[in-house]
């Protein structure tokens, strides 16, 4: 199987010919008709009933949940980019790095499709589905660049309602918490704290602490804490402001 060598992205016409013509997404170079496990279609099935299916770091977290696989296509200042993100071995395929878009082109990101993976990670023993290893990135970063830059600048909805947090970061993922950012996540490390309490400190605000919360989930850093006596309060105003302690609408 040939390696996606493109390196211009496609247009949204392009791509929804060409998903038209194989019924699948453009990019799945599998020669069966693959599915996503059970598991991982469930939670996008829920997305999709919450009106989020179209969100990239709500797909993200539900692949590094289920440690799946998947093609994802993003719609980027209209054109198409597609990544295979392995969160096993914690690396992505694209043949552009993302560390190339822009911060505007985040911040309207969103999913066109999310499919079976049609390459393989690095090493894998079925050569011929592993792309030029010029083409696999680490995904940690991405997940940071999503999460502090992307769209979504609410907390992901496994991590929202009347929580309590703790971080246990790694000295590699704190070189990833820019500004204020990385004071916060070091004083997580000490000790619990809610949401409108990350908000106060110095630097922060309600979005950067939220977006701070998903990238340290969705790189498995992050305690959540239901029960923890910082959270009693977490529902109170605060949460009636922001609406993220609803249940979603039908």
């Amino acid at each position: 199987m040939r390696d996606f060598q493109d390196s211009t992205l496609w247009r949204i016409s392009a791509y929804e010919r060409m998903r038209l013509q194989r019924a699948s997404s453009a990019f799945a170079q599998l020669g069966e008709n693959t599915m996503l496990p059970t598991t991982l279609l469930a939670d996008l099935r829920q997305l999709e009933g919450r009106r989020q299916e179209g969100d990239v770091l709500e797909i993200l977290a539900a692949c590094m949940r289920h440690r799946q696989a998947a093609l994802i296509c993003l719609e980027y200042q209209g054109l198409v980019w597609p990544i295979t993100v392995f969160p096993n071995e914690l690396v992505y395929h694209s043949p552009r790095d993302m560390a190339l878009a822009t911060r505007d082109g985040l911040a309207t990101l969103k999913v066109l499709s999310c499919d079976a993976p049609g390459m393989r990670p690095p090493g894998h023993w079925v050569h011929e589905r592993v792309g030029r290893i010029e083409h696999y990135h680490p995904l940690k970063p991405l997940l940071w660049q999503m999460a502090l830059h992307g769209p979504r600048s609410e907390r992901l909805s496994e991590i929202s309602g009347q929580v309590a947090y703790r971080v246990t970061l790694s000295r590699e993922d704190r070189l990833l918490a820019p500004g204020a950012l990385g004071p916060a996540a070091d004083r997580l490390r000490a000790n619990s704290a809610a949401l409108r309490d990350i908000a106060q400190w110095p630097g922060m605000s309600t979005e950067r602490a939220c977006r701070l919360l998903n990238a340290l989930y969705l790189s498995s850093a992050l305690m959540v804490m239901r029960s923890h006596p910082a959270a009693a309060h977490e529902g109170g105003l605060l949460g009636r402001l922001l609406g993220r302690d609803k249940p979603p609408r039908r």
